[in-house]
């Protein structure tokens, strides 16, 4: 099964603890690239600037991802600066340079309009809402969206929210859309707003799933489940973890012959596990050389640290 992702490709120069690099490969829908591509076949919508390599651009050619969809543009790629020196679990934005992206118009190329499963990463919802409606027939839809959008696109936000299967948004995220301090109470009112199902990043704490009476044919309303975040004994670089957490849930729904309240939360714990390995190397450097044997490995860890009963090695 094929997921098509939308979203930014880009250059970040980040500051941690750890240390700091400068115009590392990012961008959400890079990471989400390369942690679905251990699961399904993934391809690419986004721009790109002149300083976008072969280089770069092999970085997901390696691992089987399309890239027809990546735009070159006249100018520089999209820079993000941050810095999370004083805060592992807040990022502080120091400049951001949107170049290129900020006249990103997602086009879809003939050969992706075949594709099965489909995830709106953090744009415009202007731009999320035309891809979903050039994308009918796609079993899955599942988006992203943050702060901004939230507040001072409110409107547009909502339209998109009603064409999701899936809504994949932070904690703070859901109350800010909500109004509602209570995550349990803010999640119910974000279901409301369309979406079948609400998946919640805690980022360290890992993440939780709330379930509407759409979220499986022929389920009843399920209770919410929360899957862990993996403990670590150093952290080198947070960005991109809530989108590789995204990429590898994602594409191990993708890789499901169906879509079951098992297979979901056996997506769930994916998910951390391919958010825990990205955040061991700056930018995508550990997503770019894993194996499959590492996944499964640190799956089974997961389970194991998680589940009452377990059988060990």
């Amino acid at each position: 099964m094929s997921i098509l992702v939308v979203g930014s490709v880009a250059f970040d120069s980040i500051q941690t603890p750890s240390g700091s690099v400068e115009n590392c490969l990012g961008g959400a829908a890079t990471h989400f690239a390369l942690a679905a591509s251990y699961f399904t076949d993934v391809r690419v919508i986004g721009v790109v600037g002149k300083d976008f390599t072969p280089e770069h651009e092999a970085v997901l050619t390696r691992r089987g991802i399309d890239t027809r969809g990546i735009e070159r543009a006249d100018g520089l790629s999209f820079h993000w600066t941050g810095s999370y020196v004083n805060n592992l679990n807040e990022a502080q934005t120091l400049n951001t340079d949107l170049n290129v992206f900020q006249s990103f118009d997602p086009k879809i190329p003939e050969a992706y309009r075949d594709s099965e499963y489909l995830f709106l990463a953090n744009i415009d919802p202007v731009l999320q809402a035309r891809v979903r409606s050039q994308m009918p027939k796609v079993r899955l839809v599942c988006g992203d969206t943050m702060n901004y959008w939230i507040a001072d696109h409110r409107a547009n936000l909502e339209k998109v929210l009603r064409e999701l299967d899936v809504l994949l948004i932070n904690d703070g995220e859901v109350r800010m859309l909500a109004g509602d301090r209570n995550l349990v109470v803010a999640a119910n009112k974000v279901l409301a707003m369309g979406p079948k199902t609400l998946v919640v990043k805690h980022g360290e704490y890992g993440a939780t799933a709330f379930f509407g009476d759409r979220s499986f044919p022929g389920v009843r309303a399920l209770h919410p489940f929360r899957a862990p975040a993996l403990p670590l004994a150093e952290v080198v670089d947070p960005t991109g973890a809530g989108d590789s957490f995204a990429g590898g849930f994602y594409g191990y729904l993708a890789s499901q012959p169906e879509l079951t309240p098992c297979s979901f939360r056996t997506a769930m714990f994916y998910g951390g596990v391919m958010g825990s390995f990205a955040v061991e190397r700056f930018g995508t450097e550990r997503l770019q050389n894993l194996t499959r044997e590492e996944i499964d490995q640190r799956f089974r860890l997961f389970k194991e640290i998680s589940h009452l009963e377990y059988e060990s090695a």
